[in-house]
């Protein structure tokens, strides 16, 4: 990976919303960018693929203007057709290692490890930037059928040098908990997108990384 991620890999790491309102996720998306957010993801599960192409290259825009890396969810063509800044990995999609070859040393690479961590163990030895283990708490916009337990934080942190990205329901108010494990990212949808302060809550949970 490009040394000049790792900084972003730490603090706030906002996930976008099933939105087909592009300008409304740009707006509200720059709103975050300029409160604080280290890193976006584009994920969008329904979208055709004109409005992914459309969507993702909007949200690319806005990146480079605030200087934060842009990842994309699952879609390695569009993440190559874009030169997007990495791609996020979740469990039955490409094998860590295939992504890592298509997408070159240089980008991002996150992998989903929800709560098992021999698969955090998997993730680094095939070249994973980062693992994310959640959710955590019941989530408003993904339904887990399980419950990750916080301890695997300080246990990936002991076994696995990589980064721990924490999702899954995550608020202002439980979030602390999972930072105190040695959580380097907090990634979040609801608590920006979906609330009526978005700003001011991006800027709130920035502020868990600041000294």
């Amino acid at each position: 990976m490009n040394p000049a991620y790792a900084k972003h890999l730490r603090g706030l790491y906002i996930v976008t919303p099933d939105w087909d309102d592009t300008q409304q996720l740009i707006d509200a998306t720059e709103l975050a960018l300029g409160a604080g957010a280290a890193l976006v993801q584009y994920r969008h599960k329904s979208a055709s693929p004109a409005r992914r192409l459309e969507q993702a290259a909007a949200l690319l825009a806005a990146c480079r203007r605030h200087g934060v890396p842009l990842v994309i969810n699952d879609h390695v063509d569009l993440c190559l057709a874009l030169e997007a800044d990495g791609i996020h990995v979740g469990g039955t999609d490409a094998s860590i290692a295939e992504v890592r070859r298509l997408v070159g040393p240089d980008r991002i690479v996150g992998a989903s490890c929800y709560g098992t961590l021999a698969l955090a163990h998997a993730a680094w030895n095939d070249g994973a930037s980062y693992v994310a283990f959640g959710g955590f708490y019941p989530s408003r916009v993904k339904q887990y059928d399980f419950r990750t337990e916080p301890a695997i934080i300080a246990q990936s942190k002991r076994e696995v040098p990589l980064p721990v990205v924490v999702i899954g329901g995550i608020t202002l108010e439980n979030a602390p908990p999972l930072v105190a494990q040695g959580a380097d990212m907090v990634a979040v949808i609801s608590s920006v997108y979906l609330v009526p302060e978005g700003e001011r809550k991006t800027r709130e949970l920035a502020a868990l990384y600041r000294p």
